[in-house]
């Protein structure tokens, strides 16, 4: 029969007495040693020996071997042939084991371990596992990686590995990274934290390759404070030359921001030099008062498509930097900005430069009484520009609207009078020479009714919808040709922009209007679920009135009775099939003006199709003021296609132009442990310039990445996109 012993220093006198069957409590202080053993023997305030079948249990530490020995004033144990230690944090099992319980100090010798911190765990194997206090370990000759258990796929290999769970922190050192037994990395010494958080230290480098050569990044992370940290890259592009980027961020009480540049002081393809730089920082001086300012500014106009990937180079074409500072009360907001642009264009671009806002002061209000609603929009800015005509802008709107909100629908009144003058320089730049105004009372009515029946949609139970709605507008018609254009645009013409009370942007044109919208939906809600199965809608705006301004701010005579009539439909038609669509159709010329289509065929993570096509009969073409018929189409997709194999693609192509405007093609492969990409992609940067990208990059689960990194243009070319590493079953 097995004998339990139990024993704490302090007892150590009265060791007979814990000499206890195994039906004894097991409801024990904290401290207290627990043996059980097939036999016992030693002097008792001294020295305990056990053989066969060792158990010993301590707190949240137990020992099994086939014999230990226990020496009770150093409370030292040692153990052998076959020994297990199991904690709190994981599992040790090594030949042999001298470890000191009270200090948890000690080693063991030829040791496998597995230790598991917030859903990561660290495994492997060393020559020597030295214990160096609570939750601090040292492994000499020693290999692990973050893999389940006969999972040898990759390795960090070191001399020696520190791991100190109390700050969640790794050392090795001589280390490499072996990935099937090849070695891809040698570093001297690496550091990395043990559950994801933030640790200085080297990041893995970053390789590419694309129209300008090799690239190789070497990123360097400082953790300078738990709420300063800073990135700094060395950066190494085979046609240009050495690029050093550094991001700076912080986190105050009552401030955030952080300061982002890339330097390369001598562009050998180019032949000069190219930088950039961004920032933001936003400041909470009390709690309705903060100040912020954020901007950004490059070398040359050629920058992003140089440096950039396809999102960057499309977006940033005006580069923002502005400073200002909020007030915003329970009542609505009072905000002082300054503001100017950098433009960016080739030689042969068209893109006008905005004009700087230096100042603009905003003040909104808003009060509810009674079921009314008063509202203000004003703002007192003023315009600055290298080569067009400056002034200063007086803004104010005030409205009154009352809502009337019910189950059955809704009625929502609206009266306001828009008021805008201006202060207009002489063409030289001496003092102001001219002034202007215009006052317009606008009245708007929103209307609709709601509708509901149970219905049946793809043999599901479902609540079916009928929504009409109509949107009434009277503005007078007031020539507008002598005001300046600061800011406005005319709007994009969709479903949302029939309710508007105003085509354009901004506050310097604002259109005649004694019209009518009239739009009917019908949708389909899942039973079951609450899900939108399909939405139809169809909507078109009457003309009581032809009377029309220009964006030129001239007036004009409409020649139609009505705008064109839109038409969207979308939903989720099933677990899985998403469809989307617009069409847009000009009566007048008995012509389609635009539509598009897109359906996607999404069942699960890593299997997703999307088709899309678009149709413009007269669209601006790039970025200039060349109209032209836009038609488009648009493929892309990810699908498994062998075990734990991915095909990525994607195909947008002109028709008009009879050439691909951006081409996407690649694989993924899923270990578990670890994944692989492998991605090329080929886009238009501008009329004639195209830019190539390859992606290479080897991901080891929980532990670190390797090359060039493509989820950011995966997720953007493939709707529906989903990481590998994050799917199932598939």
């Amino acid at each position: 029969m097995q004998t339990r012993f139990r024993l704490t220093p302090v007892m150590a006198a009265l060791l007979p007495l814990f000499l206890l069957p195994l039906a004894q409590a097991d409801s024990l202080p904290a401290g207290t040693l627990s043996v059980e053993s097939d036999t016992l023997s030693g002097q008792m305030d001294v020295e305990l020996k056990a053989s066969g079948q060792v158990k010993a249990t301590r707190d949240d530490q137990t020992v099994e071997a086939d014999w230990l020995e226990y020496f009770v004033q150093r409370q030292q144990l040692r153990a052998g042939e076959r020994v297990r230690l199991t904690q709190a944090d994981g599992r040790i099992e090594a030949e042999q084991l001298d470890y000191l319980l009270g200090e948890r100090r000690g080693s063991a010798s030829n040791a496998s371990f597995s230790f598991g911190r917030d859903g990561k765990t660290l495994r492997g194997n060393a020559g020597k596992l030295e214990f160096q206090g609570k939750d601090n370990y040292r492994l000499r000759s020693a290999r692990a990686n973050t893999c389940d258990p006969n999972d040898d796929s990759w390795y960090l290999k070191a001399s020696t590995i520190d791991l100190d769970y109390g700050r969640n922190v790794g050392v090795a050192r001589n280390a490499r990274v072996e990935f099937q037994g090849v070695p891809i990395l040698y570093t001297p010494w690496i550091d990395f934290p043990l559950d994801g958080g933030r640790k200085s230290g080297l990041l893995f480098p970053t390789i590419s390759t694309g129209s300008d050569g090799l690239q190789v990044s070497l990123p360097y992370y400082w953790n300078i404070a738990p709420n300063y940290d800073a990135t700094i890259t060395p950066r190494y592009i085979e046609q240009r030359g050495m690029m050093l980027g550094l991001e700076g961020r912080y986190l105050l009480p009552d401030a955030q921001g952080q300061l982002y540049t890339e330097q390369l002081p001598d562009d050998k393809k180019s032949e000069r030099s190219r930088f950039l730089w961004k920032g933001e920082h936003v400041q909470q001086l009390a709690p309705a008062l903060s100040l912020g300012a954020n901007g950004a500014y490059v070398s040359d106009d050629d920058y992003f498509d140089d440096f950039g990937d396809r999102v960057s180079s499309a977006a940033n074409v005006n580069l923002k930097r502005e400073a200002w500072l909020s007030y915003r009360p329970e009542w609505g907001s009072v905000t002082l900005k300054a503001q100017r642009y950098q433009t960016l264009q080739d030689e042969n671009g068209t893109v006008e430069e905005p004009y700087a806002r230096l100042p603009q002061l905003s003040i909104n209000a808003r009060q509810q009484f009674a079921g009314f609603s008063s509202n203000l929009e004003s703002e007192l800015t003023r315009f600055s520009h290298s080569s067009k005509q400056e002034g200063t802008r007086l803004v104010a709107y005030p409205s009154l609207s009352y809502a009337i909100e019910r189950p059955w629908g809704f009625l929502r009144p609206k009266v306001g009078v828009h008021f805008t003058r201006y202060q207009l320089d002489n063409s030289d730049g001496s003092q102001t020479v001219r002034s202007d105004e215009r006052t317009l009372p606008i009245v708007s009515l929103d209307s609709g009714l709601y509708f509901e029946r149970d219905s049946t949609l793809f043999g599901r139970d479902m609540n079916q919808t009928l929504e009409p709605r109509l949107f009434y507008v009277k503005i007078p018609k007031v020539e507008q040709s002598s005001l300046p254009n600061f800011d406005t645009s005319e709007n994009d013409f969709n479903f949302a922009q029939l309710f508007t009370e105003n085509r354009f942007s901004g506050h310097d044109r604002i259109n005649a209007a004694n019209q009518v919208t009239a739009a009917l939906t019908s949708r389909y809600l899942d039973k079951e679920n609450g899900l939108e199965r399909l939405r139809v809608a169809i909507g078109q705006r009457f003309y009581l009135s032809r009377d029309d301004i220009s964006l030129d701010g001239s007036s004009s005579e409409r020649s139609e009775a009505g705008s064109d009539l839109l038409v969207t439909v979308g939903g989720d038609l099933s677990h899985s099939l998403r469809l989307d669509g617009s069409y847009q159709y000009n009566q007048a010329l008995s012509k389609t003006e635009r539509y598009n289509a897109q359906l996607r065929y999404n069942p699960a993570p890593g299997k997703t199709v999307s088709v899309r096509y678009r149709y413009g009969r007269d669209e601006l073409i790039g970025s200039g003021s060349e109209r032209d018929t836009l038609r488009q189409v648009d493929v892309a997709g990810q699908w498994p296609i062998a075990p734990r194999w991915y095909a990525v693609a994607r195909q947008n192509y002109s028709l008009r132009d009879k050439k691909a405007l951006e081409q996407l093609a690649g694989v993924e492969y899923n270990d578990g442990c670890w994944s692989m990409r492998v991605v090329g992609q080929r886009y238009v940067t501008d009329l004639d310039k195209t830019k190539n990208a390859v992606f290479l990059q080897l991901e080891l689960k929980d532990f670190s990445s390797v090359g060039s990194n493509p989820l950011n243009a995966l997720r953007l070319a493939i709707p529906g996109y989903s990481p590998i590493n994050e799917t199932t079953g598939n």
